[in-house]
């Protein structure tokens, strides 16, 4: 269990707030003068009682109460707005800060996380900000200032009420931090559940129509039910306890206000003290109530903010990408052309306990011509290509382009120079148009125009009902295979990319298609530096030089009839037409 407050914790809450502590200040002071404008009405009752007795006039103090009612009401009102603005500008900067932080991770952090989960911290944690960070901290500040002002001033009138209203509230105060704890325990269990269950339904929409073939809808459904469930527990048992604490408070007041009632009248009968001064000391305990009920629904607020902070910190904690300070790939034109690559002892594991990769891939690749990597699933085919994209780094060994090692470069730079098509050719949700500019936006429309028709995209073009601005549907839902790997062929080939990497791209293409793809890949080679995962014979004899890998090493470099004389797995490949492999190779 978390301690009632956890420093570190709150440091971090108090990070998201610093930017708008001015207008929380302002917004404070504001409800803090409120509340001891209506601190100081019992004293004006007390006053008015007293001159009633003795026969007095009364015109003045009831406008005088007037005024202090309607300007405690305006000044709230203010301050209020105030904390409410903050409030949202709160929970903006950290959804920027958030957004940031999970574009900038590293592939392999994102790759452990759940995205329903990061995405249920970026919508349901960042609003759970919205009242802490201003709202909860200012009614902790102010609520506790009020109720020592209101206090000062009972025991100014009579200690021995005063005495009796604290043993009462201190009861108040005890279990209020019993429950504090448990609120907080309660709301982190909820809101990890509800990540949990959004992570869940993530994964069962991204394979929609697998779990409709396989029929699995009422097991799917019953999982997402059960982390519901579990969810509601832990919100039930939060509610159950903020329940708890805010009952006690009115609990307490109504006792402390029958207490008095009872002593007080005694002390009234007996002289001890004036009447006045006991109705002004049951109005400060009506009007006590407001502050405490602040200073406990700050505290329970804070703990579920707690709770939420500590989720957002999982996030921050998360290893991001390094910046560069070097020079970048794509902003030499003087330089436009193909890129070399080189791989010195390059070795390579995806996690500690897991066996290596590549071991001791060494291997050149010239800054013009297509190289093909070929092999048997598994020997690191794909791998080579996430190294080169920087989206893990190698345990050892170097990769360089132009000399440089990767590491020396840009991140943004080289990645704007490498054009990427990945074996299972994601689309973005929105039209073809932006699909095929997304790496680079301010192409001009002659520019997609020629890369659309070299990658025979325009039949299906012409055929769209809005064209190039025609929706291709969630993860481009509403295109074929075939058509979402020529569409990434495309996107790649419309950044100007100094080095294509192409993982498998003609694996759903129809035999026209692959050859015209074919065709586009070879004049592409021409200008730039072409890396193909190859699993068909009729591609890899395309390739102006063949590296077979096998278990993660170089295993023979040459042409396809080098290979062939040369290579006697190559050669069972070529004659078996066997160059198939899986996803990941």
């Amino acid at each position: 269990m978390h301690t009632l407050i956890d420093r570190t914790t709150l440091r971090a809450l108090l990070e998201h707030a610093r930017p708008q502590r001015r207008t929380i200040l302002c917004g404070g002071l504001l409800v803090l003068l409120s509340g001891l404008a209506a601190a100081a009405l019992p004293l004006a009752a007390k006053e008015l009682v007293d001159r009633l007795g003795a026969g007095g006039g009364i015109t003045g103090l009831l406008v005088l109460l007037v005024g202090l009612a309607l300007a405690g009401a305006v000044i709230a009102m203010a301050g209020n707005y105030l904390l409410e603005r903050a409030a949202e500008s709160v929970v903006l900067g950290a959804r920027k800060r958030l957004a940031r932080r999970l574009l900038s991770l590293r592939v392999p952090e994102f790759q452990r996380a759940e995205p329903g989960d990061l995405l249920s911290r970026f919508t349901g944690d960042t609003t759970l900000l919205r009242e802490v960070c201003t709202h909860a901290l200012v009614g902790l500040i102010t609520g506790t200032a009020t109720t020592v002002v209101m206090v000062v001033m009972m025991g100014t009138m009579d200690l021995v009420l005063l005495g009796i209203t604290l043993a009462v509230l201190a009861v108040v105060g005890l279990l209020a931090l019993a429950g504090m704890p448990m609120i907080e325990k309660s709301s982190h269990a909820a809101q990890s559940a509800v990540g949990e269950t959004g992570a869940r339904l993530e994964r069962v929409l991204g394979a929609f129509g697998t779990v409709k073939a396989a029929g699995a809808e009422a097991r799917e459904i019953a999982a997402v039910e059960h982390g519901a469930r579990e969810a509601w527990r832990a919100g039930v048992r939060s509610a159950r306890w903020e329940a708890l604490v805010h009952g006690v408070n009115g609990l307490a007041v109504q006792a402390s206000f029958l207490a008095v009632l009872g002593v007080g009248g005694a002390r009234v009968a007996t002289g001890a003290i004036p009447l006045s001064t006991l109705v002004a000391f049951l109005l400060f305990l009506f009007f006590l109530e407001e502050p405490i009920g602040q200073v406990l629904h700050a505290g329970s607020k804070l703990q579920i903010g707690f709770a939420a902070v500590r989720r957002l910190r999982e996030v921050e904690q998360m290893r991001t990408e390094p910046v560069g300070t070097g020079g970048s790939v794509a902003a030499r034109p003087a330089e436009r052309g193909g890129g070399r690559l080189s791989f010195s002892d390059v070795r390579f594991r995806y996690g500690p306990d897991l066996p290596e990769v590549l071991r001791g891939v060494s291997v050149e690749v010239p800054a013009s011509g297509m190289t093909a990597f070929v092999g048997p699933s598994g020997a690191g085919k794909s791998t080579l290509f996430a190294l080169i994209e920087r989206f893990h780094e190698p345990d050892s060994g170097r990769i360089r382009l132009d000399g440089r090692d990767l590491a020396d470069w840009d991140l943004v730079g080289l990645r704007a120079g490498i054009g990427y098509v990945e074996q299972d050719a994601p689309m973005l949700s929105g039209s073809l148009r932006e699909n095929l500019v997304y790496g680079r936006p301010d192409a001009t429309d002659e520019e997609v125009r020629d890369v659309v028709a070299r990658t025979r995209l325009d039949s299906l073009v012409d055929r769209l009902p809005a064209g190039l601005d025609t929706p291709v549907g969630h993860c481009g839902g509403s295109l074929s295979g075939g058509e979402r790997q020529r569409v990434a062929l495309a996107r790649a080939l419309v950044s100007l990319p100094r080095v294509l990497l192409l993982d498998e791209i003609t694996s759903q293409l129809d035999a026209a298609n692959e050859m015209a793809i074919r065709d586009v890949v070879t004049t592409a080679a021409k200008t730039m530096t072409v890396l193909v995962v190859a699993h068909r014979l009729s591609t890899v004899t395309q390739a102006d030089r063949i590296v077979v890998l096998d278990s993660g090493t170089v295993r023979a470099v040459g042409t396809h009839d080098e290979l062939v004389a040369s290579d006697p797995l190559y050669a069972e490949f070529a004659a078996t037409q066997l160059l198939t492999g899986e996803r990941g190779g």
